[in-house]
């Protein structure tokens, strides 16, 4: 099973597309220009641009695309590619559809368009080969990772080149077949190419790590990485989920405490992370009431911030907060907000227990029964603390109702039944 990091990685981020600023007429075939893939073994092809319309159409599209007007630029190819005699005319406004269709999310319309001008077989080198590596970057957009894989290997073969964008599409395409060491292998690559890697490199190498079992050197890395900009959020996040992965709570909660003080921690998921790292903390060795004051600290800074928004499962959070630092009160308050909210009855049965173990069954039976009636996930369990809540109100008839209910669900049947037995219900 895949291992899915707590970041969010971009699928297109790993490459940005290249234009090439003009088109080649033949009568410019002979002009010598150094290109960028010397050592190609493709042979230059023969090229068949003659006509000066068909240039100029070109010339002004790529100018349309570039300037952002993708309809202008649409609007001057189509005619190429349906009624121009020149391949590489085609096949060049075929590049650039292509690309129009990609930056217009159409990554099936951009596929066709990059293979058809490809299988043309008539552009230059530089246009063909960068065509090539674009067409590996929308394999990837659209998930197509092996494909992919293959076309950036083609590309190295036949163009003879490197580069740190294709290393790093390269990674996040292993990176998505679980092809860890590899994917670690690429992103290491491509950083040495370059002195200005990518975000999501560094994305995808901590995510790489993780996955391959390095936990300690994605965690190392996600601190690293931060500690260089400790005021950008997108690094808070990755230190603060990679650490908490690692179950490294303390070091968890320094990062996003950093975070919340210098005004870092915005999203609401990396508020509701720091709530969580000290309750993990609290109930793996630590304080439980002093982890659990902090956790409803930093929840009702984030609240009253509106950075934490009210919903259901954060009133939740909160209110199983408060139960683990018994602190009744507090639970019933966050409970009551949730259940308010709530599309079900889990906080109604939460608010149950609580006020049950405060002893106050009056309380408790109204919402467990309320909560049961809304739907809950384990009824059962909720019939049988209602069962229990009855015989305390003395209501004897009640719960032997109650504990019938619980005998229908298979996750209580037996106990159910055992209670059922012992008060010699059906004899």
């Amino acid at each position: 099973m895949k291992h899915t990091p707590l970041f969010t990685m971009l699928a297109g981020a790993a490459l940005a597309f290249t234009l090439a600023a003009t088109p080649v007429r033949a009568t410019d075939a002979s002009k010598k220009q150094a290109s960028d893939y010397p050592n190609a073994t493709r042979a230059e092809p023969k090229l068949d641009l003659k006509s000066e319309k068909d240039q100029k159409a070109l010339q002004q599209a790529g100018e349309a695309f570039n300037a952002g007007d993708t309809a202008k630029a649409t609007q001057l190819l189509q005619p190429v590619i349906d009624k121009s005699n020149s391949k590489y005319a085609k096949a060049y406004a075929q590049y650039l559809m292509g690309n129009i269709a990609f930056k217009n999310g159409d990554t099936k319309g951009a596929i066709e368009q990059f293979k058809s001008s490809l299988d043309n077989g008539v552009l230059p080198n530089d246009v063909y080969f960068n065509e090539m590596l674009a067409l590996a970057q929308v394999y990837a957009a659209n998930q197509q990772y092996q494909v992919s894989l293959d076309t950036i290997a083609k590309w190295h073969d036949q163009g003879k080149k490197e580069s740190a964008d294709a290393y790093g599409l390269q990674g996040l395409d292993d990176y998505n077949l679980e092809k860890y060491p590899e994917a670690i292998a690429a992103i290491q690559k491509a950083k040495s190419l370059t002195d200005k890697p990518q975000d999501s490199w560094n994305q995808i190498l901590m995510a790489s790590y993780a996955a391959s079992g390095q936990g300690a050197d994605a965690a190392k890395m996600a601190e690293s990485e931060y500690a260089k900009n400790p005021t950008d959020s997108s690094l808070l996040h990755n230190a603060g989920a990679i650490l908490l992965q690692q179950q490294d709570y303390a070091g968890a909660i320094k990062v996003l405490e950093q975070g919340r003080a210098n005004g870092a921690l915005k999203d609401e998921g990396d508020w509701i992370l720091l709530v969580k790292a000290y309750l993990l903390q609290a109930q793996n060795g630590g304080d439980t009431k002093s982890g659990s004051a902090k956790a409803l600290a930093v929840f009702d800074d984030g609240v009253s911030k509106g950075a934490i928004k009210p919903s259901a499962a954060n009133y939740k959070l909160a209110g199983d907060a408060s139960v683990i630092g018994e602190n009744d009160a507090k639970a019933i308050g966050y409970y009551q907000k949730g259940a308010a909210l709530a599309s079900d009855g889990e906080l109604d049965v939460a608010l149950g227990r609580v006020y049950f173990q405060d002893q106050k069954f009056a309380e408790a039976r109204k919402y467990l029964k309320q909560g049961i009636a809304k739907g809950v996930q384990h009824k059962g369990q909720a019939y049988m603390v209602l069962a229990e809540t009855d015989r305390q109100l003395k209501d004897k008839p009640a719960a032997i109702t109650a504990v019938m209910e619980a005998a229908k669900d298979p996750e209580t049947a037996a106990k159910a039944n055992e209670w059922l037995r012992k008060a010699h219900v059906g004899k």
